[in-house]
């Protein structure tokens, strides 16, 4: 992964209301690896400046290594309010990164860098400290542009760098859509939103970048929740939005592997240790080849990244 994505896990990342203060101080002592401080959906148009200017005040609070990280979700640059939001942080500690929803095209992430560029170096902080997670399935647009990603960002290195990971969401691309459903009678996704879903798995891999599954808006319905997390972490998900605090145990242990996976991975390794030079070693009777090294490797190396991450959380 890219050094944006190993920098912390971010296994789970919670949407506050920009201008909640009840909801924030509940959220900063909860369970997140993140919290995505939102200055859009959540936020009536009518509050937007009190919410920047809340938003502002509490990331001036922070330390550098607190927990959780602060995120924060900026307006679409299509909107015309992107810039604002990220005027009103100029005059304060920028957040660990920035959710850009709406992505259009692969172009905009880079005119995005570019402007937090030049806010890095205002505030003589660290060029490329603030990282950037992408929402880019929240219009057909944007879901078509997906693919063209790699050979955009792989073409600009300062900005790939800033890239924590991709996320996927449904609700705006339904409404898009003029859907009148996202999943199947037995809770399946339909085909379309399957294939956003596939769509930005595929393409955090090809980037080397995090992926980050969508929300479950059914924050009381613990059983669909639990199936979700299985299904996303089987396919290589390794993190999950929140929209609510009771969904952060739960997607935390889903993505952290337990103590009998980190078993079987030094095992793995292990077999191959004994086997230098080829491409095969054997376990428990079995064959296994070069992609379960990986895999093992993969698992060990996000154990060591949550654990390293550990003594921060519950820092005020």
């Amino acid at each position: 992964m890219s050094g944006a994505a190993q920098s912390a896990p971010l296994r789970s990342l919670l949407f506050v209301p920009g201008d909640s203060a009840a909801k924030q101080e509940k959220a900063l002592a909860g369970e997140a690896d993140a919290l995505i401080l939102d200055l859009e959906d959540s936020v009536d148009p009518a509050n937007l400046p009190a919410a920047r200017a809340r938003v502002a005040t509490l990331l001036a609070a922070r330390r550098a290594g607190d927990a959780p990280e602060l995120w924060v979700r900026v307006n679409s640059p299509a909107s015309g309010l992107m810039l604002p939001d990220l005027e009103a942080l100029s005059g304060t500690r920028l957040p660990a990164g920035l959710v850009l929803p709406k992505i259009s095209a692969a172009e905009e992430i880079l005119a995005a860098a570019a402007l937090l560029t030049g806010l890095e170096r205002r505030l003589g902080v660290a060029e490329g400290r603030t990282r950037l997670l992408i929402l880019g399935t929240e219009t057909p647009r944007g879901l078509l542009a997906l693919p063209h990603y790699p050979a955009v960002l792989e073409a600009a290195p300062a900005t790939l760098r800033r890239l924590a990971g991709l996320t996927w969401g449904a609700e705006d691309l339904s409404a898009a859509l003029g859907a009148l459903g996202k999943r199947e009678e037995g809770g399946a996704l339909t085909f379309t939103f399957q294939l956003a879903r596939s769509t930005c798995l595929l393409t955090a891999a090809a980037l080397g970048v995090q992926a980050i599954d969508g929300v479950h808006t059914d924050f009381r319905d613990t059983g669909s929740l639990e199936r979700e997390l299985a299904s996303a972490r089987r396919d290589g998900f390794t993190g999950k939005l929140a929209i609510h605090p009771n969904q952060l145990a739960a997607i935390n242990g889903a993505f952290t592997p337990s103590e009998a996976e980190c078993q079987h991975a030094r095992r793995v390794v292990a077999a191959f240790a004994a086997a230098p030079g080829t491409g095969v070693a054997s376990l428990d009777g079995q064959m296994i080849d070069r992609p379960h090294l990986v895999q093992a490797q993969r698992v060990l190396a996000a154990a060591q990244r949550i654990l390293a991450a550990a003594p921060r959380k519950g820092r005020a």
